[in-house]
This record gives C-alpha cells, sequence and structure tokens, in this order.
C-alpha cells in the first residue's frame, strides 16, 4: 500500500490551508460569489460526465437556473455569460460520502466546553472552505449540521449541499457516548442532562423500543439518513475497538424506522461481526469495515451494500491524524487491518463510496484533498473521479424521498443535473494528484449557476 510521507502531508496541509484563508493564489477579485445564478455558457472545456473515462470534447455547457440546460456544439443564449475554457477539464463538483462538517475541534471542546455559536462559526468557516477545495455535495455522518444546512440552501453562507445524519444513534458504552468521566451519572437512572444530546450530537438508546424511539427522533429532526455506531472505535471514550455493539434486534428496529421513511440506515463497522449483523439487519452503507472476512464483503456484494471506507487515513501516522494516548493503539490495530480490506473490496468488486472522515481541529481540513491520491494504490485515476462524482450520488439517492435535493441528478454532468461545475487546469483522469492542490489547480468553481471561485 503506498503511504504518504509525513512532510508531505505537511508541506500539502500548509499549503491548502493558505489558501482557504486566502492566502494563495487566487486574489481577492478571483474568489467571488453571486447573488443568484446567472446564465452561462462554458466554452471549448474537455468534459468529464461523471461517468465515462472518454472525455467529451466539441461540446458547449449552457447553465440557466441553477441547471445544466443543453450540451452541445455552438451554444446560444441572450444575456448569457460566456467562459472560455480552453485548455481545462470540466468536471461535475466532487462529493464526500463521510464528512462530520460541525466537527471542526477536540469532541470534549464541542459537547462539553464551548459555547454553541462557537460549534456554528467555526462549522460555518469550515463548509466555506471545504466548497473551496471544490466539493459541492457531502453526506453528514453525524453531527448537528440541520442549521448550517438551511443557511447554505438559504444562500446565506457558501458552502456544499450537506445530506444530514443528525444525532448519532448509540448504545451506553457505544462510540457515540462521548462523556469522559469515569463517575458517569447516567440521563436513564438518575434524571440528568445529557449535553451531547442537548447539543444534537448523540441519542443513546439501548433495547428496541429505545432504538426505535431515537431513530424516529432523529428522522423527525430532518435526517436524510440514519447513522448508527455499531462497533468500538478508534477515538470512543469508552469502546474497545473489537466491541460489537447492539443487537442484531436493535439494528433491525432502527433500520426498519428509517425503511418506513423511504430512507437507509448506515453504520460505524469495525469488528466482522458488527458487519454481519448490519447487512443481516439490512444496513445499505458499512462506514470502514475494516476487519470485514471475505464472507462479510461477499454478503456486502450480493446485498448491495456500499463499502464506505478511507485511504489516507490508514496511510498517515497517528501524529498525522493527531491521536495520542489510548487511541493511537487502537488506530495501529486498524492500520495493520486496512490492506487486507482494501485488496478484499477490490477484488470483490465493491461498491466504494468516496469519502474522508475527516476529524478533530479545523486545521486539518485540507486533508480532504489528500484522499485523491491515497486511493492510487487500488483505482486508476477515472476510477477515483467516478466514485467522488456519480458513485456518491448513487448512495446518496438511496435516501430517497428524504434527499433534500430532488430538481435533477448531482453528481454528473448532463441536461437536467444540477450544475454543479469544476474547471481544472490539466486533467484529473490522466493526473488525479491536480485535485490534492484545489488552490491552484482549480480554475472555476460552481455550485448550483453560482460561481464561488474564478481565476480565468
Amino acid at each position: 500500500m503506498t503511504s504518504i510521507s509525513s512532510p508531505d502531508l505537511t508541506r500539502r496541509t500548509f499549503l491548502a490551508g493558505a489558501s482557504a484563508l486566502g492566502l494563495g493564489a487566487a486574489t481577492p477579485s478571483a474568489l467571488r460569489a453571486q447573488v443568484a445564478p446567472r446564465t452561462t455558457i462554458i466554452r471549448n472545456a474537455a468534459i468529464f460526465d461523471g461517468r465515462s473515462s472518454d472525455l467529451l470534447t466539441g461540446s458547449d455547457v449552457l447553465i440557466e437556473n441553477g441547471m445544466i440546460a443543453r450540451i452541445g456544439p455552438d451554444l446560444k443564449a441572450e444575456g448569457a455569460e460566456e467562459i472560455d475554457a480552453t485548455g481545462l477539464t470540466m468536471t461535475p463538483g466532487l462529493t464526500d460520502a463521510h464528512v462530520h462538517i460541525m466537527w471542526n475541534d477536540e469532541i470534549e471542546t464541542l459537547i462539553y466546553g464551548a459555547p454553541h455559536e462557537y460549534t456554528g462559526v467555526m462549522a460555518a468557516e469550515s463548509a466555506h472552505r471545504m466548497l473551496l477545495r471544490g466539493f459541492t455535495t457531502v453526506r453528514d455522518a453525524g453531527g448537528p449540521s440541520f442549521g448550517l444546512k438551511m443557511a447554505i440552501d438559504k444562500g446565506t453562507i457558501a458552502g456544499p449541499r450537506i445530506l444530514p445524519s443528525g444525532f448519532f444513534i448509540s448504545q451506553t458504552a457505544g462510540h457515540g457516548d462521548f462523556e469522559p468521566r469515569l463517575n458517569y451519572l447516567s440521563p436513564h437512572f438518575t434524571g440528568q442532562l445529557d449535553p451531547a444530546y442537548l447539543r444534537g450530537w448523540t441519542i443513546i438508546a439501548d433495547g428496541k423500543a429505545e432504538a426505535i424511539k431515537a431513530a424516529r427522533e432523529t428522522l423527525r429532526y430532518g435526517a436524510s439518513q440514519i447513522k448508527i455506531m455499531g462497533s468500538g472505535s478508534i477515538t470512543g471514550a469508552h469502546d474497545p475497538l473489537d466491541v460489537t455493539e447492539f443487537t442484531i434486534e436493535e439494528l433491525q428496529a432502527i433500520i426498519g424506522e428509517s425503511e418506513k421513511w423511504g430512507t437507509y440506515s448506515c453504520i460505524h463497522a469495525y469488528s466482522n461481526a458488527s458487519v454481519q449483523n448490519a447487512i443481516k439487519a439490512g444496513v445499505r452503507s458499512v462506514e470502514h469495515g475494516l476487519f470485514a472476512s471475505e464472507e462479510s464483503m461477499q454478503m456486502m456484494k450480493d446485498n448491495d451494500v456500499f463499502f464506505s471506507t478511507q485511504y489516507l487515513t490508514y496511510a498517515a501516522s497517528p501524529e498525522d491524524a493527531g491521536l495520542t494516548g489510548g487511541a493511537v493503539p487502537k488506530f495501529l490495530l486498524a492500520q495493520a487491518g486496512a490492506q487486507a480490506g482494501y485488496e478484499q473490496a477490490k477484488a470483490l468488486g465493491l461498491k466504494i463510496a468516496w469519502g474522508t472522515d475527516i476529524l478533530g481541529t479545523i486545521d486539518k481540513g485540507p486533508f480532504q484533498s489528500l484522499e485523491f491520491t491515497a486511493r492510487r494504490a487500488y483505482y486508476t485515476a477515472p476510477e477515483i473521479m467516478m466514485q467522488a462524482t456519480s458513485g456518491n450520488a448513487e448512495l446518496f439517492e438511496r435516501s430517497g424521498a428524504r434527499h433534500p435535493y430532488q430538481d435533477g441528478p448531482l453528481g454528473v454532468i448532463e441536461p437536467g443535473a444540477y450544475a454543479d461545475l469544476l474547471l481544472v487546469d490539466g486533467n484529473p483522469l490522466d493526473d488525479i494528484a491536480l485535485l490534492t492542490t484545489p488552490e491552484t489547480s482549480l480554475a472555476l468553481i460552481m455550485k448550483g449557476g453560482v460561481i464561488h471561485k474564478n481565476t480565468l
């Protein structure tokens, strides 16, 4: 497995972080956000449509009312703004299937220390930086992101489209049980108020009845899909990595509620038992899954379950990942199992989501872009680009009627699709590393017909 050296990670992180702060190559006049979508024609780009490795040439793209209206040669529209993209590659806006867009500091700080407004302000800045890295849609895999989504959708602040999961649903002593104290006063037995619940991070549920109620409450908030914590974790306060969490009955209760709402559940699962239990219960996306056996991965394939894992995370050192103390041995154990898991998934041809799961302080955000090169040991550049565009969009569509963006398809360039577009200086299907330096390689970023960066 190809790893990325610490100096390279540090250098690239600094460069991307500087760009996100406005210190990169783009000038203030080049970083502009329009008030509303305009009619725009982009000419002369080589077009990657999100589905085919063959670039379309000789065609223009007409954008009207935030959507792609037409694709073809010599397009005309009265009053349209025209952009000459000669020498550039047009791609769909990038997507990330596993972010925690509200998680921009240590989780104990966000839940037990910082004021509410700190979490919101940091998330707004993080969302803007994410958009400037070219990510126009993300699936938020847990956290109180509903208000941020509302502000972005209204156009008040700039950021990607968000498919929110809302509360993590966790058992007591599960991955979502963030309370660090050992002199724990249980909300169940003592009537204490749980800050993780009050701030929208976690619902602790034990038993079938509580699992059903937790799922219903999460859906009440407007979750696009449900996120279950089904196994131990690297960063958890109380759950060793090998622990399997929730019974099959509890999992079926949660997943059954999501299905009643026409959507699905995804699950944080490392242990083989947790993966098998989740698939038997009806989960549609397994997050991480590094210790899944070949039998379990075959079950994923047979049941059309997405394997949503991360490649950069386990190519890094514990220091690069920001881990200390008891998290380090758990991380090293997960890292040791990563390569076998990746190779099995590749051999079986599983559907692979493109996701990053970047956690911690806001300065770690630029690592998101390095996921592109971390996958090169297993996939070609066109395969990686399809994972980050149309492949993720297929996963997002499993939200059914709970999918918040119903006007057209995402992750593709075709008539009727959302006008979420990038212009890349070079061809990422030949050199995927271009996307690790968005501050210099992305000449234009458009989301819903609104231009957020234009250096042309």
